[in-house]
């Protein structure tokens, strides 16, 4: 249940604060005081999209807060213990920004979260019904998720889903293997080239890094000789090599050591240099023998180089892409080769998974048969009470192609005149007649799966409709708000005095700016609001004893 709205710099509101009770809240005032404003911002709270518009001219960003009590709501404890959120004793605070460039930010409980769980958490927080929510009534999707929804078959539903994707998968599995001989053999043809091609060269990992060093070493021999040269001589060959002076500093030490011990540790580490040098010198000279112009090698080095790069150039990067790849054209092959047998087996699992969604299907299907008794029955109940006891409600099911949501379409049908045959809603229903039932729909579609309280949001359902039809409308939202809260923004008289609370929006000008305000009328604020409903602008004593005569009538 909604407990508070606080709106600030919204479109003309500058800051609003409002406090809703159960039972039927009603918000009034003239055209295009920002009556539907709040319920705006109020969708908002439960995930809508924002828009930099919005925000009121001059504001750097708008604010809308909401404390809902969830204290019987429970589905929405395992949605805020995977956010980490706490209510406080019971309460739930629920906030969103909007910048002025457009961009958005959620809160709950004072904590950022993304709008995307608020989203998840609205439909336990609050149900909008708009005259948005009218035009998609003509949508053949809505009134089969609205059937489905009256019947309460979701897990059937994601059940004959989750078949119709296995047996698409097969149909289009099987029709990629059922293509042409011609280019099945062509695609075989294909990769038997690729294959022969890259087997060919018999590559092998790193080859390519391997080769690219050699190449670099014979393109260098006459330079890497004079280097390796100098330093064979510096550390073994010359008079005053590195190994000659360590051997002569080494003799020395050992004739101090002869004398004073302590030199010892030097005498060491001199040992030591020199086994070190005379290592390195070693593998200088060896290198030097290898080192010699082969210009037989270069060419061949050259030449498959070129060849592995006109490989790159076609299969990969390096040569262990190419002979990943090479793996892969392997499978390919052996797919191809072995098309026939696979296009068997999925032959089998496609008439076995067609035989699992018929059947499921056809459950699906029976549910939706038994639904659309109780349905019809339930709406034609509630357009008697919105004077509208003549019109018949049907819903049509017939044999579409298969889906995802099952074999067969949906069409809600009405009748609004006895001997008319029923027709689909746009061709029939006129403004006001559809505004009624929407609100019949909206009002069995919406029964409790619980006994917590819910909150309906009503958004000028009235549209289109006047006089006896209007009172209907009244006395159902009263019934409603007798289990539920309920939000409504009206403009009609008859619908206002049916009000446990109600509301009035109005605009004022201040400071060159207009700015909206909303407020909790008292009793007599109440009667004069519903007056100057009645009489417009100018409020006359005989609106005033019609206002009150409304409100007498409303408690009977």
């Amino acid at each position: 249940m909604l407990l508070e709205l606080v709106v600030e710099n919204y479109a003309v509101i500058e800051r609003a604060r409002v406090r809703f009770h159960p039972g039927l809240n009603l918000l009034t005032g003239e055209t295009g005081s920002g009556k539907s404003i709040v319920v705006d911002a109020l969708g908002l709270l439960l995930g809508a999209r924002a828009s930099g518009e919005a925000v009121r001219s001059g504001a750097v960003r708008s604010r809308v807060a909401g404390i809902f009590d969830v204290r019987e709501v429970a589905a929405v404890r395992p949605l805020l213990d995977q956010a980490g959120i706490e209510p406080d004793e019971g309460e739930l605070l629920v906030e969103r920004e909007v910048l002025a460039e457009g961009k958005s930010r959620a809160f709950i409980g004072s904590r950022p979260v993304a709008v995307s769980l608020l989203r998840e958490l609205a439909p336990f927080l609050a149900d909008i019904h708009g005259q948005h929510d009218q035009q998609l009534l003509f949508h053949s999707d809505t009134q089969r998720e609205m059937l489905d929804g009256f019947a309460r078959c979701e897990e059937l539903r994601a059940e004959v889903a989750a078949a119709f994707e296995r047996w698409r998968g097969a149909v289009e599995e099987l029709e990629v293997l059922e293509r042409s001989e011609q280019e099945k053999i062509r695609l075989a043809d294909l990769l038997h080239y690729q294959r022969n091609e890259i087997e060919a060269a018999d590559l092998s990992p790193g080859e390519d890094a391997a080769l690219e060093n050699e190449r670099r070493v014979l393109l260098n021999v006459q330079r890497l000789q004079e280097l390796a040269g100098a330093a064979y001589a510096a550390a073994y060959d010359s008079p005053d090599s590195a190994l000659s002076l360590t051997r002569t500093a080494s003799k020395r030490a050992e004739e101090v050591c002869r004398i004073d011990p302590n030199l010892e540790p030097a005498l060491l580490q001199l040992g030591a240099a020199a086994i070190a040098l005379d290592e390195a010198s070693y593998a200088l000279r060896d290198y030097l023998g290898r080192l010699e112009p082969n210009p037989a090698r270069l060419e061949e080095i050259e030449a498959r180089l070129a060849a592995m790069d006109r490989l790159k150039r076609k299969y990969g990067q390096s040569v262990e892409e190419i002979l990943s790849f090479l793996e892969q054209v392997r499978a390919q092959i052996s797919t191809v080769e072995n098309a026939g047998e696979r296009a068997q087996e999925l032959r089998r699992l496609q008439a076995g998974y067609a035989a699992e969604y018929e059947k499921l299907a056809g459950e699906l299907h029976h549910v939706r048969i038994a639904a659309v008794r109780k349905l019809q029955k339930r709406v034609e109940a509630e357009l008697a009470h919105l004077a509208m006891e003549r019109t018949a409600f049907r819903v049509e099911i017939t044999a579409a192609n298969w889906a995802s949501h099952g074999a067969h379409a949906i069409q809600f049908l009405v009748s609004a005149n006895p001997g008319e045959p029923p027709r689909a809603l746009e061709k029939v229903a006129s403004g006001g007649e559809l505004s009624r039932i929407a609100l019949a729909l909206k009002t069995c579609l919406s029964a409790p799966k619980t006994d917590r309280m819910r909150t309906l949001v009503f958004d000028e359902v009235d549209a289109g409709v006047g006089g006896g039809a209007a009172e209907g409308i009244g006395r159902r939202l009263k019934r409603l708000a007798g289990a539920d809260q309920v939000l409504c923004v009206t403009h009609l008289p008859q619908i206002a005095s049916f009000a446990d609370h109600h509301y009035v929006v109005k605009k004022r000008h201040t400071g060159g700016r207009t700015v909206a305000e909303v407020e909790e009328l008292d009793n007599e604020g109440r009667t004069r609001e519903i007056g100057r409903m009645l009489s417009g602008q100018q409020l006359t004593p005989e609106a005033l004893k019609h206002a009150e005569q409304l409100i007498r009538m409303s408690l009977n």
